[in-house]
């Protein structure tokens, strides 16, 4: 699982700033603990979308510190982060995994669109046709 350590600190007006080391980013503010997941992945989301349009490798999580909560990226965000961390690495654009893949660039974008549900073994096929294979363990 990709948890992303998170410092919280009060805002001054019964909330808290969220904010992250390994994705400075990445900052957003909360009123209740409640809000802290949903939030804090939109945050997180949001700024994984902005580093793939500049063609930048997203950091992975480092281990927290003390005072720091962790933030869970849900599966399917893991695995497509992963994914366009290869492709960026790799240098290989959409167009370039969909003739891998022999499918249309169209659906290669779907693939890596963050906001859209894809299968898992469509991300697992799309890692394959670029020499990868994508692992869950249980831990």
């Amino acid at each position: 699982m990709f948890a992303y350590p998170a410092l919280l600190r009060d805002n001054k007006e019964g909330g808290f700033i969220v904010s992250f080391r390994d994705v400075p980013e990445a900052i957003t503010e909360i009123w209740s603990m409640e809000e802290l997941q949903d939030t804090a992945v939109d945050a997180l989301v949001t700024v994984l979308e902005m580093y793939f349009e500049k063609n930048r490798v997203f950091p992975e999580p480092s281990k927290p510190k003390k005072n720091e909560v962790m933030v869970a990226l849900p599966l399917i965000v893991v695995a497509k982060m992963l994914l366009l961390n290869v492709m960026v690495s790799s240098n290989i654009r959409a167009c370039d995994l969909a003739r891998k893949m022999h499918i249309k660039p169209q659906e290669v974008n779907r693939i890596i669109d963050l906001q859209h549900n894809t299968k898992i073994d469509t991300i697992d096929s799309a890692m394959k046709a670029l020499g990868k294979n994508l692992q869950l363990t249980v831990v």
